[in-house]
């Protein structure tokens, strides 16, 4: 699983955000963010770009935090 999945499997575990919420936001389906989320497709850079401004509409922290551990890495093994 790539980076982006890994931090957003988190932070929607964390601020309890659904994978069907947040593709609501988005305007895509769940089916894709399910795939980010659980590794079996590492979002492209706009699509990470996408994820933020929907996690701000939802909770800014969590956007705060996506964007944080994004860039930042996350040891998550």
């Amino acid at each position: 699983m790539g980076r982006a999945g890994k931090v957003l499997k988190t932070v929607l575990e964390k601020y309890e955000i659904s994978q069907g919420k947040l593709a609501t936001v988005m305007g895509i389906g769940s089916s894709n963010v399910f795939r980010s989320a659980n590794g079996l497709r590492d979002p492209s850079s706009e699509t990470v770009l996408a994820i933020i401004r929907a996690l701000y509409k939802i909770d800014s922290t969590a956007a705060e935090e996506f964007e944080s551990l994004y860039l930042t890495g996350l040891d998550t093994d």
